[in-house]
């Protein structure tokens, strides 16, 4: 295993420190102070800029005019976006044309991919089910009426979904099979309320009442859900990896210059184990995000699946991240808490994080299921 980065993936990583080096966390309003969405809509300008930079087609084969990179690339290119709270579906519009170029219908790709790689067209993933702890999948039925299907239940938490041209559903069928279906904002039999998360963004809940889709806009291949909800959750752990080696610099840089008694207070013992436990969690976290993106974007072998690896890494991402943006707030004292400081921000987008794609109480729940079914030698 050797997780050195290629040219191309640092080139891509660089390139995003450029787009986002400009990128003010605290650019809307507080979500401490705003009842509804701290804005309407995600960031256009610097969806725009990414585009122009070619971050939004890193996945994508040449031919829809991408760089073919993999799923380290686009961690890498994640973990600079949270560092600075980039409000922009980098993650679902990327992760689900990744999605349908693996495994969707050669129309479905001519429709899509290309516009979605110049960010003309936004795609986003109703992962989370009613929930957010069970499948997402068993929140929607799926079955074949004639040449087409029709799919029933409600998807809550779908984030940017008020955005968003299209929207990938993973939905039951009958026989115990997922499916993924390609539903375009504002499809008859479909219903969108509104939801609001913990850091302020706009989500939906998109109920689906017989809505009835052509058989080419459903993804009907084995393994496609599985993949695209593994890529989903990596991609978070590299969301919760940027914010959380953002706000331990914060903490490092506030306790430097904080003084009691005369000195800094990051000379006190009790502050500075403080802050080492948490720099461990995040090298943990670092080491579990890079062996469950290497293993989706290689599809090396090993004791088990990758989904396994994912599982690990989400569970240290959801822990560790919560307890970073604690520390944070415990060692910065009360100055934490202002809302003109934007610690409370990172706060904020650290509990979503932890509980977008499950808990880490239903990652070990989906691990132990992995190691009863591949017991280790």
């Amino acid at each position: 295993m050797d997780f050195t980065f290629t040219e191309e993936q640092q080139a891509a990583a660089e390139a995003a420190r450029g787009v986002f080096a400009g990128v003010a966390p605290d650019a809307v309003p507080s979500p401490a102070l705003t009842p509804g969405a701290v804005a309407e809509t995600y960031d256009q300008p610097l969806w725009a800029r990414l585009a122009d930079a070619d971050l939004l087609s890193l996945l994508l084969d040449a031919r829809y005019g991408g760089a073919g990179l993999d799923a380290v690339a686009l961690c890498l290119v994640l973990r600079e976006s949270a560092r600075v709270l980039a409000r922009v579906p980098l993650l679902e519009s990327s992760a689900a044309a990744a999605a349908v170029q693996a495994y969707g219908g050669e129309e479905a790709k001519a429709d899509l991919l290309a516009r979605a790689g110049r960010g003309e067209t936004v795609l986003t993933v109703a992962a989370h089910g009613r929930t957010g702890h069970d499948p997402a999948e068993q929140a929607v039925t799926a079955r074949q009426d004639g040449g087409a299907w029709v799919l029933d239940g409600v998807q809550t938490a779908v984030p940017w979904a008020h955005d968003a041209d299209v929207t990938l559903v993973p939905a039951h069928t009958g026989t115990g099979r997922t499916v993924l279906a390609m539903v375009p904002r504002g499809h008859e039999g479909t219903v969108l309320a509104e939801q609001f998360s913990t850091s302020g963004e706009r989500l939906g809940e998109l109920r689906l009442e017989s809505a009835r889709l052509a058989a080419r806009d459903v993804i009907d291949a084995d393994g496609a859900w599985e993949w695209l909800r593994d890529l989903l959750a990596t991609g978070t752990c590299a969301l919760a990896l940027g914010l959380g080696e953002r706000v331990l610099r914060m903490t490092g840089d506030y306790t430097g210059k904080r003084e009691q008694f005369g000195f800094p207070i990051a000379t006190f013992q009790a502050v500075a184990v403080q802050a080492a436990d948490r720099y461990i969690d995040l090298r943990a976290m670092e080491a579990t995000l890079w062996q469950a993106a290497w293993r989706i974007a290689s599809g090396a072998p090993g004791p088990l699946p990758a989904a396994g690896d994912v599982a690990v890494a989400k569970i240290w991402a959801a822990e560790g991240v919560r307890r970073v943006v604690q520390t944070a707030q415990h060692l910065h004292g009360g100055f934490g808490a202002d809302v003109d400081y934007p610690l409370h921000r990172y706060h904020a987008w650290a509990k979503h994080l932890e509980l977008s794609l499950g808990p880490a109480s239903a990652h070990e729940e989906a691990l132990g299921d992995l190691l009863a079914a591949h017991p280790l030698a």
